[in-house]
């Protein structure tokens, strides 16, 4: 009975998911809500932390590392973008380092700060009983020296640190985070003070060890200008010098000759050969340390113009050393983000070995160079030195006193003009350093934060709902997909390939709507009282009642030659409201005129006697039992056409009742007298009463409740009664649908109540 359903398959549109999400709107709304309280606890409970800011400008570095750069006549080079870049992620880098947090750690103990207590962590309690941990700290033992604090600390430290390069400038942002706003600033301030710290130890070392050297060099100079000076005075006493009258800028007596002007060409000869010797040799001497951070150091000091060759090797390691530090920083950053055993850090360990063999390489190539550079500047000198033995014995040979005298006093000038030229320089260069000690400037100290950076609370609730709602929309597919109710009228078309007879609204729950027996039930034995309780006197406008209207036509215009006479009324399991249907079905088909013979054959729990509260002597099953016994039908109160055949005392055997020869003959005398007879049964899948009285019906309407009735259970009903009649002949009929269901729209085109007016007394009351 009822229309064959296309059940080809469609694609879901957002009608589909729209009435997903208001069928269980209960579960995206749970889930919303509780992702919500869940971000208001942790926004009350958490521990308030305070971010402090500090920002710092890297300038550019100066040339003159070693203050030498003026007296070799060398000028700064301008850097250019790339440098600068390398410099500032250098020096980032180097904020982010171990040993300055070890330093800020230990400096501010932060170690016995709130942040830093131990606390429980289940998933690394696991994992420590899974993998060896290693020998335990030291006891009294210093942070550095013990490895398990040390790296707890560091990771706590990297955890509330962040420092941004800011891009195209100079500047490098330094933030950290505590619960004390106080400590946060201390932290900021710390950090990049050991940073300017760190800087000028690093130039003040290199320049420190080239100064060292050049004392030493000085000192040997110095002997030899005072010796060279006791010499001129020693001459000019022992004999007497023939002044020419003529005297220099610096009105010293001179005395001319070739061999002497020669002479005085070789001294300065030898003067700068042994200067160039001894710049040569502090190059040779550092590069001889192995430190590749000062030879790197000696790229931007003229010192090393003359050997372009060096030059380009010292470029090469400074630019090797800056992707160096660049890789440290990367895989410490990567270590304590993924830890030791990320995949990417074996490669980057790998880069860095290749990266420092290859600074040693040039390192090696450097000292080579170095060592011959140092090699011909000391040929230079020995040969300037030859050449000035020479012309001394051609001007000895001369045995004249006076250019003797010249020689000596010209020595002792060029000697001691070179020392004070060197002291002048190694003192200048010490003092530009302590000027220039460091190109970090703080711009911004690290100040107390007024207000807390976390918990950020519109952020923390807004990520809340959205993950509560995606959370709800999960669950509210899943939820869909795991009821096995009946949520759609596609449901039932696809599993039955059956539209349904008719959709029946919810009405609520008045009294003879609730089993008897129940809390509620009002077991009144006045007619009158039951029989107003029908929807057809209680709610006679109502969508309820429209829909049983609808279901009478259904019936009345089926497309057999005639209208089924004999309904069987049933269900899958109890508690689908089949017995209300059956009697309000019965009096809305007396309404209109028809004679209607309502029959209780519920013979195992009856419940329509007590529903329209009416009782019998009889009954169905005394009438069926014992062939005297008369039938006692009932007429119904207020509808006169309707009459009422209650089930009578409980026999032992209902089925065989059913289906005796005294229940064909009986329907076939019905049959004679009524326009209808409506027969209310048992569930189909407790009892085989059902399946009985289908094969007697004209019609079987089976009974399913939205919400309630499981898919299933109406499919096995549906074939189990299919098995007894032909498919013409069995009807589905949906109870309880809410009106504020997508179920009840796609049925009948709106949500809600029709807004028909109700009478009572004469008056129009919404229904």
């Amino acid at each position: 009975m009822g229309p064959r359903a296309d059940v080809r398959e469609r694609p879901i549109t957002l009608g589909d998911l729209r009435h997903i999400f208001r069928r269980r709107r209960r579960v995206m709304v749970s889930c919303v809500g509780g992702c919500v309280a869940l971000a208001v606890l942790v926004c009350v409970f958490c521990t308030r932390r305070y971010q402090a800011f500090g920002e710092i400008q890297v300038q550019k570095d100066s040339s003159d590392a070693l203050g030498l750069d003026s007296m070799m006549g060398g000028a700064e080079d301008a850097s250019d973008a790339l440098d600068a870049n390398i410099t500032l992620q250098t020096q980032a880098d180097l904020l982010e380092s171990d040993t300055l947090a070890l330093q800020v750690i230990e400096a501010l103990e932060l170690e016995t700060t709130r942040d830093y207590q131990p606390r429980y962590d289940a998933l690394g309690s696991i994992f420590r009983l899974l993998s060896p941990s290693g020998p335990a700290d030291p006891l009294n033992a210093s942070l550095e020296n013990s490895p398990r604090r040390r790296t707890r600390a560091l990771k706590i430290f990297d955890a509330n640190l962040n420092v941004k390069v800011v891009s195209g400038t100079r500047l490098i942002e330094v933030r950290f985070l505590s619960s004390d706003p106080v400590l946060a600033a201390k932290v900021v301030n710390q950090l990049m003070d050991g940073l300017v710290e760190y800087n000028f130890q690093t130039r003040f070392t290199a320049t420190n060890q080239a100064s060292e050297w050049l004392t030493g060099q000085l000192s040997d100079l110095k002997k030899q200008a005072e010796a060279l000076q006791a010499r001129v005075i020693a001459l000019q006493r022992q004999s007497g010098v023939v002044s020419l009258g003529v005297q220099d800028a610096q009105g010293r007596d001179q005395a001319y000759s070739v061999i002497v002007d020669r002479l005085q060409q070789a001294t300065a000869t030898l003067s700068q050969a042994t200067s160039n010797r001894i710049l040569k040799g502090a190059v040779y001497k550092i590069v001889q340390s192995g430190n590749a951070e000062l030879i790197s150091g000696l790229s931007a000091n003229g010192i090393v113009s003359g050997s372009p060759t060096l030059s380009t090797s010292l470029g090469l390691i400074q630019s090797l050393r800056m992707q160096e530090a660049a890789l440290q920083g990367q895989i410490a950053q990567d270590t304590s983000k993924f830890g030791p055993s990320y995949p990417r850090l074996m490669d980057s360990r790998a880069n860095l070995s290749g990266m420092e063999s290859a600074i040693e390489d040039e390192v090696h190539r450097v000292a080579e160079r170095s060592k011959n550079d140092y090699e011909i500047a000391r040929r230079e000198e020995d040969e300037s030195r030859t050449e000035f033995a020479t012309e001394k014995h051609q001007a000895d040979s001369l045995n004249d006193k006076a250019i003797e005298y010249a020689i000596v006093r010209q020595e002792a000038d060029d000697s001691r003009g070179l020392y004070e030229d060197l002291l002048k320089r190694l003192k200048e260069a010490g003092v530009l350093e302590g000027l220039r000690s460091s190109n970090i400037t703080v711009v911004d100290p690290g100040r107390i934060p007024s207000t807390p950076k976390q918990p950020n609370i519109p952020v923390y609730l807004a990520i809340a709902a959205g993950v509560g709602l995606f959370l709800g929309v999960c669950g509210a597919f899943i939820s869909d997909s795991i009821d096995d109710k009946i949520q759609t009228i596609e449901e039932i078309e696809r599993d039955l390939e059956l539209v349904p007879l008719g959709i029946l609204p919810h009405l609520g729950e008045p009294n003879w709507y609730r089993r008897p027996g129940g809390p509620s039930l009002s077991r009144a034995r006045s007619p009158s009282s039951g029989v107003n309780s029908l929807a057809i006197f209680a709610h006679p406008n109502s969508p309820y009642t429209e829909a049983l209207r609808g279901l009478r036509t259904a019936l009345l215009l089926a497309k057999s030659s005639a209208p089924p006479q004999l309904l069987l009324i049933t269900s899958s399991v109890a508690g689908e409201g089949k017995s209300i249907l059956s009697a309000n079905l019965a009096a809305v088909l007396a309404q209109s005129g028809r004679r209607v013979l309502l029959v209780d054959a519920d013979l195992r729990k009856p419940s329509l006697g007590d529903r329209l509260g009416m009782e019998s002597r009889t009954g169905l099953s005394q009438y069926l039992t014992d062939e005297r016994s008369p039938e006692d039908i009932l007429e119904v109160g207020r509808l006169p056409k309707l009459h009422l055949l209650t089930s009578g005392p409980v026999p032992p055997y209902p089925a065989d009742l059913l289906g005796s020869l005294r229940m064909m003959e009986a329907l076939d005398r019905w049959r004679g007298y009524y326009d209808f007879i409506v027969l209310d049964s048992p569930p189909v899948l407790l009892v085989t009463d059902p399946v009985v009285l289908a094969s007697l019906a004209d019609a079987t309407l089976l009974v399913a409740r939205y919400g309630m009735t499981n898919r299933l259970s109406l499919a096995r009903s549906h074939r189990t009664l299919m098995d007894q009649s032909t498919q013409d002949r069995v009807g589905i009929v949906l109870n309880g649908v809410s009106q504020g269901s997508p179920f009840h729209y796609e049925y009948y085109g709106h949500s809600g109540s029709l807004g028909y007016p109700e009478i009572h007394g004469g008056k129009h009351v919404d229904a």
